[in-house]
């Protein structure tokens, strides 16, 4: 995304955040297109007869994301790393739904394949993920936080630098340690 589409986009959104309504139309044409693809890498690793699909998802997360009337949305970012938290807690609730309906049927899985180890990637249920996330976030909040935006959400280390405000290296060093943190207690899990 070029600079000039990324400065409509946090226009359209500070003037939708001061009560703006037509904003939001120029504001989902812009960012439908990025929203379909987090989706999509949210349903990659889920098993293929899933019945959320990307452009589902994409809908409820916008439904949510659109009841957001009091955030102050700073910029692209910020309201991408809402849009992938949001993702995230659709994915769980439904699989926590499902899990409920079918005690023990298909469990929703992802695939953890950014994670430098040899052995095999993990495939953990996304509940066992949620439930680490919380635990990581109690722990090191941040730490929690750059796994929601670069795994759910997909987004760059330089993107999430500019979300946390802090630096790219750092970035880096705590997605490192993160990646670590998660691979023991879910090996654990397993």
């Amino acid at each position: 995304m070029n600079g000039r589409q990324s400065k409509a986009i946090t226009d359209h959104l500070l003037a939708w955040s001061d009560g703006d309504e037509t904003a939001l139309a120029p504001l989902m044409d812009r960012v439908h297109y990025r929203l379909v693809g987090l989706a999509s890498s949210f349903l990659r690793s889920e098993r293929t007869d899933h019945s959320l699909d990307a452009a589902a998802l994409v809908n409820e997360a916008f439904l949510r994301l659109i009841q957001q009337q009091r955030t102050r949305w700073r910029d692209r970012a910020h309201f991408f790393a809402i849009a992938a938290k949001m993702m995230r807690r659709i994915l769980v609730d439904h699989a926590r739904r499902r899990h409920s309906e079918k005690r023990g049927g298909d469990a929703l899985t992802l695939q953890i394949s950014d994670l430098d180890h040899d052995e095999a990637p993990l495939q953990p249920e996304v509940s066992a993920v949620d439930r680490a996330l919380w635990e990581l976030e109690s722990r090191d909040a941040q730490l929690a936080e750059i796994v929601i935006l670069k795994y759910f959400g997909g987004m760059s280390r330089d993107e999430i630098a500019e979300v946390l405000c802090i630096s790219s290296a750092t970035v880096s060093r705590r997605w490192r340690t993160a990646r670590a943190w998660l691979f023991t207690y879910l090996e654990g899990a397993a």
